[in-house]
């Protein structure tokens, strides 16, 4: 650790707070000079990216969430009117909601959100509302996932009386997304049992045409915002997807926007030295090879920041996760992303990051105000601010004499801008990076794989479902019946079993279980 080093590699942006530390990375000249042809090509890939042209070409699609916060810089009127239109609307729309021009059928105000969404269109706004959303004007549920246990106590939470006043917002870009539909049935059904209207209770954000968008028609739902398909889901949350939810809320998005737009204005110069997201995507091609070698923990010392970590695991991951290269040779890249918060997990798996496997390097996100308002010594001399600094820069020295390499995120506190320019960071970071490994980082083959692979085995469901009798049967009799694999039968018989639509007599193995009606 070294004064001199840190002093003058210190990125830092004074006009809003933020500094990068990357001391403890050990970027040497060599590394820097030797990556300099990369880097003049990542940021001409940005550029050409921020301009309009095609950055999905599995898809044919523009790239488009750097004009969220700058619709000046799409490359048409229309695509501009796409950004700001949308943007005034659902203003317009959450203050007639907040002040009771938009109301439930039922009379009197809505009170509170449940949100249906998966992926980007839930995580986002879930970061937001954890982080900034605290004591907002609408309480906000998620319906995340398609988990019948996790929906019911949803429901439970928001309560048959409580429905009457929510106003649910169904998020997804084609309407056919299963965890969303699921999720979107599931309210209806809850809402039709109460003797409601689902429709007079709801607002769909999604693509203008899709199944959705019929649906919200057919039903009569209160709204519809559009989806763009030129905004990915991991990096929607500054679209209508983040914006209506947190509008709702009442969180000033303006200033979210304005944070992105400032951190965007800064990483868009052509000076690596100076640019804090290129200084972040070298540290990471260095920490691992170029290759994703080296695991990121994400540790925020803040516990507004508990789910930024979760955030980048999507950003990051699905972004990076790529099997083939540009060029079709396979490359197998990514980067790992897992964390949770400082100093929590002094107590948990620092102990491994400091002395167990060397697998990873560590991103430390510093808050510098503790709270506001007076604060307490919870021992002379020292308050828990106090503490929370001491841990995090202990956990970073402790590391670091170990060799664990660590990166230190700084900002004065949490609010709507700061949020903005976290995310907007780590954005350019993640396209920056994929260009000096010369990846595509806005498709996802994986993602769509396995939802194939889950449609053919619902489909193997219902052909299960038909091949039950009261006579017990095996899988393999099962499997031999349907032309599919015995263990595939097996997992859709036990999966039944448990759900009270078959039953299960126990054999000596797997093999030897028998299913009936």
């Amino acid at each position: 650790m070294s004064w001199s080093n840190y002093a003058s590699t210190l990125i830092r942006y004074p006009q809003f707070g933020f500094s990068l530390d990357t001391s403890l990375m050990d970027l040497d000249d060599a590394f820097l000079s030797k990556m300099a042809p990369k880097v003049e090509k990542a940021f001409a890939d940005i550029a050409a990216i921020e301009s309009g042209a095609i950055a999905n070409p599995d898809e044919g699609r523009m790239v488009g969430h750097y004009w969220l916060r700058k619709p000046e810089l799409a490359p048409t009127q229309e695509l501009r009117d796409a950004v700001t239109k949308p943007l005034a609307a659902l203003k317009v729309f959450a203050e007639k909601v907040h002040t009771g021009q938009v109301k439930p059928p039922g009379g009197g105000i809505f009170q509170r959100i449940l949100l249906i969404g998966i992926g980007g269109s839930a995580l986002g706004p879930q970061l937001v509302a954890e982080a900034i959303g605290h004591n907002a004007r609408m309480p906000i549920h998620f319906f995340d996932n398609t988990d019948p246990a996790g929906i019911d106590r949803v429901l439970s939470d928001i309560g048959v009386a409580g429905l009457a006043h929510t106003l649910v917002v169904v998020i997804s870009k084609s309407g056919g997304t299963p965890e969303t539909r699921n999720g979107m049935v599931e309210a209806k059904a809850a809402y039709d049992a109460a003797g409601m209207d689902f429709g007079k209770h709801a607002v769909a954000v999604t693509g203008e045409g899709s199944k959705l968008d019929h649906f919200a028609t057919q039903q009569g739902f209160i709204a519809r915002f559009p989806m763009e398909d030129w905004v990915g889901g991991r990096t929607s949350v500054m679209s209508t997807v983040g914006l209506v939810p947190a509008a709702l809320q009442g969180i000033d998005i303006d200033s979210f926007l304005a944070g992105a737009a400032a951190m965007d204005a800064e990483t868009r110069k052509h000076d690596a030295a100076k640019n804090a997201s290129m200084r972040l995507a070298l540290a990471w091609y260095a920490a691992g090879n170029g290759k994703g070698e080296k695991d990121m923990v994400v540790l925020p010392y803040k516990d507004s920041l508990v789910l930024f970590s979760k955030y980048l695991q999507q950003l990051v991951m699905e972004s990076l996760g790529k099997e083939l290269d540009l060029a079709g040779n396979k490359v197998n890249q990514g980067i790992a992303v897992y964390g949770n918060k400082g100093s929590t997990d002094q107590h948990a798996y620092v102990q491994q990051l400091r002395d167990g496997v060397p697998n990873f390097f560590a991103t430390l996100i510093e808050v510098r105000k503790g709270r506001h308002g007076e604060s307490i010594e919870v021992e002379p001399g020292n308050s828990s601010a106090d503490y929370l600094q001491g841990f995090l820069r202990g956990t970073r020295k402790a590391l670091y004499d170990s060799g664990r390499k660590s990166i230190t995120i700084s900002i004065p506190e949490v609010t709507p801008f700061q949020l903005g320019v976290l995310i907007a960071l780590f954005e350019r970071a993640v396209s920056f990076y994929a260009s000096l490994v010369n990846i595509n980082a806005y498709h996802q083959p994986g993602v769509e794989a396995g939802k194939k692979a889950a449609a053919v085995f619902l489909d193997l469901l219902g052909a299960v479902r038909s091949r039950l009798i009261s006579e017990a049967k095996t899988a393999q009799e099962i499997a031999f019946e349907t032309d599919a694999d015995a263990e595939d039968i097996y997992h859709c018989l036990t999966h039944l079993a448990a759900n009270g639509e078959a039953q299960i007599a126990i054999g000596s193995n797997p093999a030897e279980d028998t299913f009936s009606l």
